[in-house]
């Protein structure tokens, strides 16, 4: 990747005068428009009387319920700081009383006033007295005009009758060049918020817009498009626990090559679908027309007697047995599954489960998925087939029930339907399905990540195999869509589905021994 392109100049140069612009705006909004500013809050509107339309009951002893006019009685603390950028000094109000400011109580009739400051300011009170206008009459509370540094505060507590808790409390004043404002709502004590609300909204979605900008440019995909893209049509057929990767795949490279290529995926099985593949090639050589397009994936090796076909190793597949959730179990040893499936366990009792008849659920004889249970975890092929829909038993003399099925959603749409029924699918489709959970064998988890650490010996996992017809032509869409597939973006593709790439560090060591 170029860093030093037009496009990533552009983009950084944006983010650093987006920040800027930024910066500037924070300042004009600090020191332009309100360089001088008075912010106020209400920190305490509490009833002291029985009488107040509060919501809330009180009770009063000493003085509180002693003096009069108490029954309708509320307590305000009213905080005044000068939460601006600079001092105010006493010119700066701009009222022509003698006061500063006025503080006025809706509905409310003033008894009492006490000041507080800070102990750092105690100059402050010098300045609360009767002749620099501090006092009151009825809802309206004279403040004189006191000078404050930034960041000096003073609170007023104030004793009220004639009203409800909760009435406005507004302060009445200007300043020169500045304002008089209420400020957010803290707790006492809080410091008062460096910017405000809008400065700081509008600050950070800039920021990270012209950010997020930036590392879209510099961090984009530059990929080119996969190198020898071809053009024409391909079929790719076989196994139909690895056609969830095989379309996703196949839209892929469509997409990344230009929409040309057309590439159908029909899938009927890894038998089938090799059989299909040495069809097409036998009569493709009979018409002199060389390797078909087509190609077959098989869960495991093709079987003997096909010369002819070529391998190529492209992931390693595990696949789990299933069992339906009201089979409790989660764990089986591989003694156990062979003695399931030789018809010797006719009940989940027998293995320490409830109480409820085995039901087999299996795929038919094309299936890649069934060969490599009976090749990696049985050691040998099922018994007979005992029944056609899964339910009833067929054959009276049968050990037990067991159908099958033409592919693997069947199978775990049958085991999540059917108490405890037993059967076995491809690992991601199984991790999704609803009713059903995966079972351990001999203490192994069905994980490839496990297996992909060394730390799983779990038995039941095959290689995947693409297999075409003779060795197709180095320019053919048959060739340029299996290096996708096992050396290109294909690899995340099959990753993201639970499978493991036979061409990454780890997948070669783990395709060489399988």
């Amino acid at each position: 990747m170029e860093w030093l392109s037009a496009e990533n100049l552009v983009a950084v140069a944006t983010a650093v005068l987006g920040i800027i612009a930024s910066g500037v705006m924070v300042w004009y909004e600090r020191r332009v428009p309100r360089r001088k500013r008075i912010g106020y809050r209400v920190q305490m509107d509490n009833p002291i009387g029985d009488d107040v339309r509060s919501g809330r009951a009180n009770r009063r002893l000493g003085l509180f319920d002693e003096a009069p006019d108490m029954t309708d009685a509320t307590l305000v603390l009213l905080r005044i700081e000068n939460d601006g950028s600079l001092a105010i000094d006493r010119d700066d109000y701009t009222g022509p009383e003698v006061h500063g400011l006025t503080a006025v109580f809706t509905d409310r009739t003033i008894r009492g006033v006490s000041v507080t400051q800070p102990s750092d300011t105690d100059h402050l009170m010098d300045h609360f007295t009767a002749a620099r206008g501090f006092g009151y009459e009825d809802n309206a509370l004279r403040i004189p005009r006191v000078p404050l540094n930034r960041g000096d505060y003073f609170k007023l507590l104030v004793l009220l009758s004639g009203g409800d808790v909760g009435r406005e409390v507004r302060l009445v004043g200007g300043l020169r060049e500045g304002e008089v404002r209420p400020n957010r709502a803290a707790a006492p004590d809080d410091k008062p918020p460096l910017f405000s609300r809008a400065a700081r909204l509008i600050t950070i979605m800039l920021t990270l817009c012209v950010v997020t900008l930036a590392a879209i440019v510099v961090a984009q995909d530059d990929t080119p498009p996969p190198i020898g893209c071809a053009s024409g049509r391909l079929t790719l057929t076989g196994s139909t626990a690895f056609a969830p990767v095989l379309r996703e795949v196949a839209e892929k490279y469509e997409r990344d090559c230009g929409g040309d290529p057309v590439i159908d995926v029909d899938p009927h099985g890894s038998t089938a679908g090799i059989r299909e593949l040495a069809a097409a090639g036998a009569q493709a050589a009979r018409d002199g027309h060389g390797s078909p397009p087509v190609v077959a994936l098989s869960d495991g090796p093709k079987p003997a007697g096909l010369p002819e076909l070529r391998e190529n190793r492209v992931a390693v597949s595990v696949f789990a047995l299933v069992v339906n959730d009201a089979v409790r179990l989660k764990d089986l040893s591989t003694d156990d599954v062979r003695r399931l499936y030789r018809g010797e366990i006719r009940n989940w009792r027998q293995l320490g489960g409830p109480d409820l008849p085995v039901h087999l659920v299996s795929r038919d004889a094309n299936s890649g998925t069934r060969q490599v249970f009976q090749r990696r975890v049985l050691g040998r092929g099922e018994i007979a087939n005992s029944s056609v829909d899964c339910v009833h038993k067929d054959d009276p003399t049968a050990a037990v029930i067991r159908c099958e099925l033409d592919s693997t959603d069947q199978v775990l749409s049958t085991v999540a339907d059917l108490p405890g029924a037993i059967g076995y699918s491809e690992l991601n489709l199984a991790a999704r399905a609803e009713g059903l959970h995966s079972l351990r064998l001999d203490g192994d988890p069905a994980s490839a990540d496990a297996i992909e650490d060394g730390t799983s010996e779990y038995p039941y996992r095959e290689l995947e195999y693409a297999y075409t017809y003779g060795r197709p032509p180095a320019d053919s869409l048959a060739s340029s869509f299996l290096t996708y597939l096992s050396r290109g973006n294909g690899q995340d593709v099959i990753r993201t589905h639970g499978h493991l790439p036979c061409w990454t560090p780890e997948g070669l060591t783990l395709c060489a021994q399988d």
